[in-house]
């Protein structure tokens, strides 16, 4: 068996960690047969919860956990990382402006980005969920400028999962017989769930989701406007935000980045927007379709993109123009 490694999970007392947890601790994310140490953080009102969770794990018997490390301190959760999942944030309470939101968390990612930069391995791999999960991204990494950029991803694989999903209903097919649909932009209600490039095996032949689904009304219409608002209507249904769906994302995501994209297969990453080829401006943590080979990711170039995914895509782009230029003023 090879050392374990040292994972953080923030917001650890939290709803989406605690179905995150039990996932990472059996090796569905690093691998079978890979160690672990798990480290989670969280605010010290929090720290009686993280006990609790901290029993349960351990009352799991689960061979692949060395131990386990339940924190309030930067400087302890954020020491000889190899992976970092920043779930914890300030939620969004009601009447709160969104400045006033985006205000309160680009302190919580500047500190963290901070600590990353002070404490954690320079080849860590850091998966921010809390939102605004782009611009809280792209905080971090810019608090931690000796880490490089490449590093540092968010959570757009919920959305990606969405969609794929409502594909599969729609046609009557199993999920995965559904690939390569594209988030494009920020994880909030301007996200493009493209499906242009999507392909749906039917009964043993792949043809685009356009021929699968035959209804294009649906596809731009219904299909993008559910993806986009499914986070609200899991909420209104539950009263409750999404928590089991959210930690199958993030495992989806992490296990990528820790073993790489299945053969012939996209999928979709918040990632740097610098070099890319589709007229995204520069310095944003932008969703595009990406693959992942030796733990390093690749935007997908060269896909077709018609005036309909255009002025989506520029849309989304603007939004996250304007909260990183409000981040950007906050921390000034």
């Amino acid at each position: 068996m090879s050392d374990p490694i040292r994972v953080l999970v923030t917001g650890a007392a939290g709803q989406i960690a605690y179905s995150l947890l039990y996932n990472i601790a059996k090796g569905d994310v690093f691998g079978k047969d890979q160690p672990l140490v798990l480290v989670l953080l969280d605010i010290t009102p929090m720290l009686p919860v993280l006990d609790g969770v901290l029993m349960e794990l351990q009352d799991c018997a689960l061979p692949l956990l060395r131990e386990v490390i339940p924190t309030d301190k930067e400087e302890v959760a954020f020491k000889d990382l190899d992976a970092a999942i920043l779930v914890g944030s300030m939620p969004r309470k009601e009447g709160m402006e969104r400045k006033d939101l985006l205000k309160a968390n680009v302190k919580i990612f500047k500190s963290q980005g901070a600590a990353l930069d002070k404490y954690a391995k320079k080849t860590v791999k850091v998966l921010v969920v809390g939102n605004p999960a782009n611009t809280n991204c792209l905080i971090a990494s810019k608090s931690a400028p000796s880490i490089p950029k490449e590093n540092f991803s968010c959570l757009t694989r919920l959305d990606h999962n969405r969609a794929r999903s409502q594909l599969a209903i729609r046609v009557g097919v199993p999920a995965d017989n559904v690939k390569d649909v594209i988030i494009w932009g920020n994880h909030s209600s301007t996200q493009y769930p493209d499906v242009h490039h999507a392909k749906v095996k039917v009964q043993d032949k792949e043809v685009g989701a356009y021929e699968a689904v035959q209804d294009d009304n649906w596809l731009k219409g219904d299909f993008i406007s559910t993806v986009q608002q499914r986070g609200a209507a899991v909420i209104k249904a539950r009263k409750l935000s999404s928590a089991m769906s959210a930690a199958k994302a993030i495992s989806d995501h992490m296990r990528d980045i820790w073993f790489g994209t299945p053969e012939g297969e996209f999928i979709s990453m918040g990632v740097i927007s610098d070099g890319n080829s589709y007229g995204i401006p520069s310095d944003l943590i932008y969703s595009f379709p990406v693959v992942i080979k030796n733990k390093t990711w690749t935007i997908v170039d060269g896909l077709a993109i018609n005036d309909f995914s255009r002025g989506k895509m520029d849309a989304t782009a603007k939004e996250l123009v304007e909260e990183r230029d409000s981040a950007l003023e906050f921390i000034a």
